[in-house]
């Protein structure tokens, strides 16, 4: 692991053991039930939640672990465009910190790993939406992220309310 300083360790997981996936579900139920609109609604449950882990890690995907004293308390994924007219961008993808770990920096680390890595893989564009309204909104402005634009009615609420999705974008090189 790489020591990113504040004891927050930022790795790259390669493979989702049991145990891993376990965190990681608990981490993703969490985040959920805390509102965040990242593709499930509460209740999310366990099963559920251990489906989508077991079916992250493919061919494209990057996938990041915020450690704190042995916590897991964030992750982030980096998805590798694979078209052939579309290798040099990549989409942030499921950026989650623990609520309970909120307003640390974790959020900032794990993009900036995502964007180093993005760089490395020769990638000069990323992509990434949100939800209209959020904080991620102010974290991606704050990131020299550009919005590209909104989509009406794009994400639905647990009480079947329609959201506003913002599309961003940040060139990162060539």
């Amino acid at each position: 692991m790489e020591n990113m300083g504040n004891e927050i360790q930022i790795t790259t997981i390669d493979c989702l053991v049991p145990s891993l996936v376990d965190q990681f579900s608990d981490l993703l139920i969490r985040v959920v039930e805390d509102g965040a609109s990242i593709g499930f609604l509460p209740p999310l449950s366990m099963d559920e939640a251990v489906k989508y882990w077991n079916d992250v890690i493919e061919p494209g995907v990057i996938l990041w672990a915020a450690v704190l004293n042995d916590t897991l308390v964030g992750t982030v994924q980096l998805q590798l465009a694979q078209k052939q007219n579309a290798r040099h961008r990549a989409e942030i993808a499921k950026l989650m910190v623990h609520p309970q770990y909120r307003r640390k920096g974790i959020a900032q680390l794990l993009m900036q790993a995502a964007e180093d890595q993005a760089r490395m893989e020769g990638r000069s564009l990323l992509i990434l939406d949100t939800r209209a309204g959020d904080p991620s909104n102010k974290l991606y402005l704050s990131l020299d992220y550009i919005e590209a634009g909104r989509i009406p009615n794009f994400a639905q609420s647990a009480d079947g309310t329609l959201h506003e999705t913002v599309l961003y974008y940040k060139k990162i090189g060539q």
